[in-house]
């Protein structure tokens, strides 16, 4: 394979990246990392590298469009962020700590337990059914969202619970540079009482600043190479755009089942090659 097949190669998974990523929140590096590293053979450091530049580009081509569609709530975005970016420092010091293989297991680990969680949360009529608590009533957190039949309202619970589990996605995002967006819509969507869609449209108005707060980190370490972060990026932005599209008709069901089933299959491909010394 010569380097234009190569980045061609780069640059099409990455488009398909970015669309998963979109219309989930996971961001697009859960899909990045295993193709860069297990299909492509790349270090998984560098994979992680050029995924961390992916995830702000997911960021940025999708949720400008989710803001604008009124799927964002901007308001709790920013205040998660405070714990996401801390975390995110701590997980990209930790990656030039550990082995590769142990990165590997616990990208794999993850995954799984998204996986189990997306499938097994609660449907949004009932979680609608809540009321907010005081402290995401005094943050003036609670909000509206497209529905078929004209906005939905919603309301948000256990903020210090969410808050303290977005340190540990921005930790994991900084260690295996996937955007955490799906421990962040699971922390939404599963402990803060969030719809699924206002999770997910939340987590990629946020992913580009967590990954922002550890890419610095990679660049200084030089794990972040241009060559390989180039087409990673532009393939991931043409994905996150129409994703976003696909995302406002989308059934939130078949969402979950597109979300479970699609990091279910790379969490054990991760797990298997980690064990076997093949990352």
């Amino acid at each position: 394979m010569n380097i234009l097949q190569f980045t061609g190669v780069i640059a099409f998974g990455s488009f398909l990246a970015g669309f998963l990523g979109s219309i989930t929140g996971l961001g697009g590096g859960v899909v990045i990392v295993p193709l860069l590293a297990l299909a492509l053979g790349v270090d998984v450091r560098y994979a992680v590298g050029a995924s961390l530049v992916s995830v702000i580009a997911t960021s940025s081509g999708a949720a400008a469009a989710y803001v604008k569609e009124g799927f964002s709530n901007v308001r709790i975005g920013i205040f998660l962020e405070m714990a996401t970016s801390a975390g995110a420092l701590i997980g990209a010091f930790l990656a030039t700590r550990l082995p590769v293989s142990a990165i590997g297991v616990i990208f794999g680990l993850v995954l799984l337990y998204s996986a189990y969680q997306a499938i097994s949360m609660k449907s949004e009529q009932s979680l609608s059914l809540h009321s907010s608590d005081r402290l995401a009533v005094r943050l003036k957190m609670e909000g509206t969202y497209p529905g078929e039949e004209g906005p939905v309202k919603y309301h948000v619970r256990s903020v210090p619970q969410g808050f303290g589990l977005m340190a540990v996605a921005g930790t994991l995002s900084g260690l295996l540079g996937i955007g955490s967006g799906a421990i962040k819509v699971i922390a939404m969507d599963q402990i803060m009482g969030i719809p699924f869609k206002v999770s997910t449209a939340t987590s990629n108005f946020m992913i580009g600043v967590t990954a922002a707060a550890s890419a610095g980190i990679y660049l200084s370490r030089g794990y972040i190479d241009p060559g390989l972060a180039m087409p990673v990026t532009l393939g991931v932005l043409a994905g996150s755009a129409l994703g976003a599209r696909f995302l406002t008709t989308a059934r939130t069901p078949v969402l979950r089942r597109i979300f479970s089933a699609a990091i279910s299959i790379l969490a054990l491909e991760m797990i298997y090659n980690s064990l076997t010394g093949r990352l």
